[in-house]
Parts: C-alpha cells; structure tokens; sequence
C-alpha cells in the first residue's frame, strides 16, 4: 500500500526563494506549485492532501503562527517546511514556529540544493507514512467486520485470499506450506468456514506427541488401555465426519501412521463410532495438511510417503512469510494490540511513526506468533518493541560498527533523549545541548529525527 502521486506547494513571493526552490527539486520528478499567499495556500489542502507545504517566512504579510495555526486545523499531520529567507538561521531571533504540530523543519536561505532536496523528501516521506498508517487503520476496521482472521492487503495475501475462494468451492484436501508462526492454522480454519461444511473443525498437532499417542488421537487405537474397558475407542478420524481435520507439522507423522492414514484416505470409510461398528461409513472427510518444509523434496528423499503427499496436495496453499509483506505489519500490529489491551485492560497509544518503520524494517523470523508477542509487550508496557531480536551491541557482545557509526549513533541517542525530555520543544533542546540551532537542524536531518513526533507524545 502506498501515496503514489506527491506534490510540493511552495509559498513565496520571492523570485530568488523560488527559482532555488525550483531548481532544487528538477531532478526529483516531483510537482511544485507555487502560490504568493497564504489564503491561496490554504484553500488547496485537505485532510487527505499528499504533499508538503514550503512557506517563505519573507513573504508579505506572512504571519508564521496564524499559518501554522490554520494548517493545524486543516490537518495537524500536514508537514510545512518554513524557509527563513531575511537571514541565517545562526543569526535571527524570533519565535520559535515549531511549538506547532505542523512545523517540520526550518531551513535558511543559505541552503545547498542537495540539503534542501533531502529535507523535502524526507518531509515527503513522513506525509506519506502517516497516510498510509490512517489507510492501514481504515483496512483494519473492514476486516474486522468481515474476516478478522486473515489481515492484510499486501499482493501476496489478495492472492492467498483468492486462492481461498477458489479452495472453498471444493472439498478436496489442501496442503497448506508456511514458515513456522505464519499462521498456517487460521487460515484451516477459515477454509473450512468458507467451505460450509457442517462438521467440526478437528486440530491434531502431530509434532506434539509421541507416536502411540497421535496414533489413538487419530485412529482411537489404545494398546495401553484396560481390556474391555471400550472396546471400540474413538478418534479423531471418527468425529470428523462432514467436517475438517487439521493436521499440523504433517512432516512429524511417523511413516507407521502415514500408512493407516493413507488406507483411511484410499478407502473414504471408518467402521468405528458408529451404532454397528461392523459396518464401515463412507465418510465425507476433508484433510487439510500443514507444513514448514519441502514435503515434495521430503517424499523425493524417503522422508514422507510420496503416495501421501500426491493424497494430500490435490490443493496447494502457500502463506507468505512477513518479510515478504512488510506494508501489512502495521495493520496486523495494530490489531494485535489492540487484541492485548482489550484482553489486559489497557489503553496503548496509537503507534508512531518512528515504531511504524522500525517493525517494517525488521525481517520478523518468528513471523505473526514473533509479531503478536511484540504486541503484547508493547501494551504492558516494556521498553523495547523487538526485545528478543535486539542487536548484538545491546546484548553486551563487541561491536562490528566502526568508531564513528558507534559516535552517530550515540550523538542521536543524546538528541532524541533531549527532544523526548523538553516534549518535542526545539528551543528547549538546543539550550540544553548546547549547540547551534542550525547545527541542530542539519543533526535532524541527518538522522531523520521529526520534533513533532515528541510533541504529539507529549500531548498524549
């Protein structure tokens, strides 16, 4: 899911601030429109508006805090770079215009092209994820209302979603191929509800148990039972009449059982658990599989039965791994979240940006089980977001990085700690670090830090 289409609106009524601004960003494939006042400005953008407003402090009867003010209550998201066009920022004094929301980033006049290009794509980019955060929330709310279970709007999970319908209009057995926590299970169940079949839905694990076990669990066999006490014991392939059994990490099942099974399979019929045991039922059995590895390769190497595997693959399901759907992490995140606060009786802040592209950015080993983990820490409370897959400098072991990646990433702890304390407020932060304001605005950009996002914090 992505904005496809951003623009630039630059304010000015300065030949000088916009042939820069034009030429800055000729190479960036990016619309500009330019407009001289603010009424003009302000009767372009909208809530869903996808670009990014630059307003040259400069302009005539340009008044920063009424701007910013207006902008607020259009859309408080809506980032504005404010260009300072009287003098270097070193060198003027005025009010500080990013107590507002809506500032972004405040650059001089003496600002190289590339810097100025880096800094509206960056402000581009924040526009971007926020609307494709309140996009995300939008398809959260559709899916809860009709198929909770399978989240996301990724390529990949609209063809599972597909491949589904078509599975759903059959009742043969599917193999279902997932990497372990992608949620191999959900989407069994949901096959089966989409199937309309009027059985139960039967889960058996069988890398879960010892052999003699999954064979009673599945075949009602129970050599250590008391003689007589039931003659004709019941399993799972016996419930399951009309309806669907699960059979999960089918690669577990021992080649014994894979045999029985196959026979069940073969024959379509179970003599047990009916009122005369000696008289088999055709049973109207649906299988569906699930499995983390290569089961062909595994039948082609005498791991698994190949007999069973063609039994069993009539229909084949594969669930794509997260890393593979990054844009669905945030919805499925989100719904996990909220999931765990309503279960614990919390309340959580929506997630931010910075949190948004930091569990995008992460590969996700664990998948949707690593996910929903995350989630729940998350609403407890717990500091980190990805605390079990922390990097090895967190844990104590030696660094790879080299000593100044190690003082970059030291100084942006130091800048991000100091914004977080002083709730976002600019001024503040550069008192207490004690650096030059325009020294502070290049660190900004450089490490891609957005004051607003501790200022919105703050007010929740």
């Amino acid at each position: 899911m992505s904005i496809v289409s951003q623009c630039v609106l630059l304010l000015t009524d300065d030949t000088d601030v916009r042939n820069a601004a034009q030429q800055s960003l000729a190479h960036a494939n990016l619309d500009l429109q330019v407009l001289s006042d603010m009424t003009s400005a302000l009767d372009q953008l909208h809530s869903g508006w996808t670009g990014v407003i630059i307003a040259d402090h400069g302009i005539a009867d340009f008044n920063i805090s009424d701007f910013l003010t207006a902008i607020e209550k259009i859309d408080p998201e809506l980032p504005v770079i404010l260009v300072d066009g009287k003098s270097d920022l070193g060198e003027t004094t005025r009010p500080d215009p990013t107590q507002h929301d809506a500032a972004f980033d405040v650059i001089g006049p003496i600002c190289a092209p590339t810097q100025f290009n880096k800094i509206t794509q960056r402000a581009l980019r924040h526009r971007r994820l926020v609307l494709e955060n309140r996009m995300l929330r939008g398809a959260l709310a559709h899916y809860t209302n009709t198929a909770p279970a399978i989240i996301g709007t990724s390529p990949a999970m609209e063809k599972l979603r597909a491949s589904l319908t078509k599975a759903a209009a059959s009742h043969a057995h599917v193999l279902i191929h997932g990497e372990s926590g992608s949620g191999k299970e959900v989407i069994a169940r949901n096959l089966h509800v989409m199937s309309r079949r009027p059985g139960p839905f039967v889960v058996v694990d069988c890398g879960g148990m010892p052999e003699h076990l999954i064979d009673a669990e599945l075949f009602g066999d129970r050599p250590f039972e008391t003689a007589g006490t039931n003659p004709h014991p019941i399993g799972k392939l016996d419930l399951v009449d009309t309806g669907t059994l699960f059979l999960d990490e089918i690669e577990s099942l021992p080649l014994a059982l894979q045999v029985k099974l196959l026979r069940v399979l073969q024959e379509r019929s179970r003599g047990r658990a009916r009122p005369d045991p000696g008289q088999p039922h055709q049973a109207d059995l649906r299988i569906i599989a699930a499995t983390k590895i290569d089961l062909r390769k595994a039948a082609t190497q005498g791991a698994f039965r190949e007999d069973l595997y063609y039994r069993l693959n009539v229909i084949e399901l594969s669930i794509p791994p997260l890393r593979e759907r990054p844009d669905d992490i945030p919805l499925l995140f989100d719904h996990f979240t909220r999931d765990a606060a309503k279960r614990l009786g919390r309340t959580v802040d929506a997630l931010s940006l910075a949190e948004i592209t930091q569990i995008k950015a992460h590969d996700w080993p664990g998948n949707i089980r690593a996910l929903r983990n995350a989630a729940e820490r998350r609403v407890l409370g717990e500091d980190r977001l990805i605390a079990p897959m922390m990097a090895a400098t967190d844990q104590g072991e030696p660094s790879s990085l080299s000593l100044p990646q190690q003082v970059e990433g030291f100084e942006k702890k130091l800048i991000i700690e100091a914004l977080g304390k002083h709730g976002g407020n600019v001024t503040a932060t550069v008192t207490a670090l004690g650096v030059p304001r325009k020294t502070f605005y290049d660190k900004l950009t450089k490490y891609g830090i957005i004051p607003a996002e501790f200022r919105r914090q703050r007010k929740a």
